[in-house]
């Protein structure tokens, strides 16, 4: 149970028990998509046994939330739909007209879909009450926002903010690589893309480059500015920052994931001591990280 990707959000006056969260989780658990769903979400147990929807550790609290989609493509639909057509257009002479052949392809949708293939995957979210995060393992904005959405449903009240710096990630990215220094408890690493303003929005990636070089300084002399950047904290976790403050390439190192092991002393321990030792790290790397960005803005919404 390590989280690979981190959209943070801020939850205030957060008074929501284990208990309460798994009774109104409930309302919303998740379910496999009916004959004539295209898709279908909802909470799944995160340990993946039991019917538990919160593993909580602490305070500490697990979520996961499914989803289940039918695999349809247009072009198939498209296959059928013209077969349809051509067999009227044989029979009675003349091609369907543009409402008919909406029609065709309407029907041919509905006997298809009980016969589609299905996908289903699995987003994670973890709650700190403690410290008032929440934290969603997603690469993109859209799954996280599958997330909330599903949330809001489930939840009466659920007060939340989008983190905001008072240094946006790429005027701080920029300055640390301009001047090779990372802020206190943090390392630059080997990858890094910039972006020059502009209508051509001319592009430079790095990857598994030293970023020391004059040319590095030479492309920020020339106005571009950096949007993602590779970072270590501590040693202890690897990431790769990006413009919209989403962390993504997250990666726990060695010496977390041993000290893990360790504490486990059974097959059925390794869960709970991975998510103990996950949400110990980032309850102290994420203040860090906000304080090298110059600590939060006030107008977070």
């Amino acid at each position: 149970m390590w989280f690979k990707n981190l959209l943070l959000y801020r939850v205030s006056g957060w008074n929501i028990t284990a208990g309460q969260l798994e009774g109104a989780l409930a309302r919303q658990a998740f379910r496999n998509c009916g004959n004539m769903e295209m898709e279908s979400r909802g909470w799944l147990a995160p340990r993946g046994d039991g019917d538990a929807l919160v593993h909580s550790l602490g305070r500490q609290m697990l979520i996961a939330l499914g989803v289940e989609q039918k695999l349809l493509p247009a072009s198939v639909i498209n296959q059928y739909a013209k077969a349809r057509a051509d067999d009227i257009e044989e029979r009675q002479g003349t091609r369907p007209g543009r409402k008919q052949l909406r029609e065709i392809r309407e029907r041919v949708t509905e006997e298809l879909m009980p016969r589609a293939f299905t996908r289903r995957r699995a987003t994670f979210a973890w709650i700190d009450p403690v410290n008032g995060w929440l934290v969603i393992d997603a690469a993109n904005t859209a799954k996280g926002e599958e997330v909330l959405d599903v949330l809001r449903k489930s939840l009466d009240a659920f007060p939340l903010a989008l983190v905001k710096t008072q240094l946006s990630p790429i005027s701080a990215m920029t300055g640390w690589l301009a001047a090779n220094e990372a802020p206190a408890g943090f390392s630059i690493d080997r990858d890094c893309e910039m972006l020059a303003p502009g209508e051509e929005k001319a592009t430079v990636r790095y990857l598994r480059h030293p970023l020391e070089s004059q040319e590095i300084r030479a492309h920020i002399e020339d106005g571009k500015q950096v949007t993602r950047l590779a970072l270590t904290w501590n040693e202890r976790i690897s990431f790769v920052l990006h413009e919209n403050l989403q962390l993504k390439r997250l990666a726990f190192l060695d010496i977390l994931k041993e000290q893990s092991e360790q504490n486990a002393e059974a097959a059925e321990e390794q869960f709970d001591a991975d998510f103990a030792i996950m949400t110990g790290e980032l309850a102290r790397f994420l203040p860090d990280l906000i304080a090298a960005l110059g600590g939060e803005s006030a107008d977070a919404t």
